[in-house]
């Protein structure tokens, strides 16, 4: 058994045009007000449409991973300063 949703016809023109611009959760709300979904309901179609497009979920894979060596460069750049601030503040003491 699996948990595919089971309305499995295609997303509106609207719904994956909010997905290729990486933005899920307006495309689940699309979703949802167009075919009058819970919240579930909604997401569980919307990923078993990336699931089903390898393209768009490479394209989305790609995106998530460049966001976290950008956090992962902005936490070390902050982490960098506090160091530096708490070496100074202590040294002017």
């Amino acid at each position: 058994m699996t948990d595919e949703p089971t309305h499995t016809s295609t997303l509106s023109n609207a719904a994956v045009e909010m997905l290729w611009r990486g933005n899920v959760i307006e495309a689940i709300k699309v979703v949802r007000a167009e075919r009058n979904l819970g919240l579930k309901e909604a997401k569980d179609l919307v990923d078993a449409y990336i699931r089903s497009q390898p393209s768009l979920r490479q394209k989305m894979e790609q995106a998530q991973a460049e966001m976290w060596q950008k956090l992962k460069r902005g936490l070390l750049v902050a982490l960098i300063f506090a160091a530096v601030a708490a070496y100074v503040f202590f040294q002017s003491r």
